[in-house]
């Protein structure tokens, strides 16, 4: 069974606690076996780094910790700290240390240090950077060490937006780190449609070792998809693709309960794998999460959810409202706040993240 897990790294705003926990334990159960704490709105996690959580804030990451530890499930952090790559002198040095000291004090299993979404357009990229991940595998006690690439994909977007990546960064930032390292990889796209083996070989020879993916469905942040619920099954994810991963993690939608649904999909495609049939996978994930009833009233409305959006739905939105508030669940809850567009994420609210 491939290794499955939940990436909280969406932009918005970071679940509860409770909904954290809730989703955690629910997954364990059918394979998830690592969560990583990484959500984008998480100031003390990105461009505040070099500052202190709340101690309230830390004290909930340490209960996490230990609620995911109860469940056999691995803990980690996504820490991204803001383009140091570009001046790591020793005061960028002594607070990035004593950042990974006290994150050690969560009792962390997993680390990620993310260079995503930052200026990627300097010819020593993969230099610079892997000097920073030299000194953190010096420092943390974490026993496994993540990577994000600054170019976590071959969509041209990150080019455009980040500036245009140096030539093979891929292959000297691979050669550069210790194999035991791990690097994320979203696919051909920021949202992939599919891996294939071909694919995930090429990278592989890319990278010096297998992906680690971080899949951006069901994630749904961000003004052009917020608006949309992702409550399909996975499709595009044969259970081949398991031999060319070194793990599989999901970035899940803003609202953790629907959320469930795909992931649990995930699960059984990877079980079943040439015998998996995707609408019947979803029909068995949304009864374990809403109960026969609702799933397949949500089955009924999919189209309007997923495919329409808020956007398109017109007079339909408050029809739709109507018979969710009448639901007494927590997925009916989370539908009628995406109606009244609870959920919905500008493009401001991203670049301030």
């Amino acid at each position: 069974m491939t290794e499955l897990g939940i990436i909280e790294g969406f932009y918005g705003t970071p679940w509860s606690e409770a909904a954290r926990t809730e989703t955690m334990s629910s997954l364990a159960g059918a394979g998830y076996g690592f969560y990583l704490y990484a959500p984008k709105a998480d100031a003390f996690l990105r461009r505040r780094w070099r500052e202190e959580h709340a101690p309230a804030e830390a004290e909930m990451l340490r209960r996490f910790s230990a609620a995911c530890r109860a469940r056999g499930v691995r803990f980690g952090v996504g820490l991204s700290p803001y383009e140091i790559y570009r001046d790591f002198d020793a005061s960028a040095k002594a607070a990035l240390k004593r950042k990974l000291e006290w994150l050690d004090t969560l009792g962390l299993d997993d680390l990620a240090i993310c260079f995503d979404d930052m200026k990627g357009s300097q010819p020593d990229l993969a230099e610079a950077q892997a000097r920073v991940i030299d000194f953190v595998g010096g420092i943390t006690r974490a026993t496994r060490l993540i990577v994000c690439p600054s170019y976590y994909t071959d969509d041209p977007i990150l080019d455009l937006l980040f500036g245009q990546r140096p030539p093979r960064y891929l292959e000297d930032l691979g050669k550069l780190l210790d194999k035991s390292i791990e690097l994320f990889w979203t696919g051909e796209e920021v949202c992939a449609r599919e891996f294939s083996p071909g694919h995930l070989a090429r990278v592989t020879e890319q990278l010096g070792r297998k992906p680690f993916i971080w899949d951006n469905y069901p994630v749904n942040d961000g003004p052009r998809m917020s608006p949309h619920l992702h409550l399909r099954a996975f499709t595009g994810r044969p259970a081949s693709m398991g031999a060319h991963v070194a793990a599989h993690g999901v970035n899940p939608a803003l609202q953790p309960v629907l959320s469930r649904i795909p992931a649990l999909t995930l699960a059984e495609s990877y079980a079943k794998g040439e015998d998996y049939e995707y609408g019947q996978a979803f029909m068995r994930a949304a009864e374990t999460v809403l109960g026969k009833e609702l799933a397949k009233r949500v089955q009924l409305d999919i189209i309007a959810f997923q495919d329409a959006g808020l956007d398109k739905l017109g007079p339909r939105a408050a029809k739709l409202r109507e018979r969710y508030a009448a639901i007494d669940h927590a997925a009916a809850r989370e539908i009628v706040q995406w109606l009244d567009g609870h959920w919905r994420i500008t493009q401001a609210e991203m670049e301030a993240q």
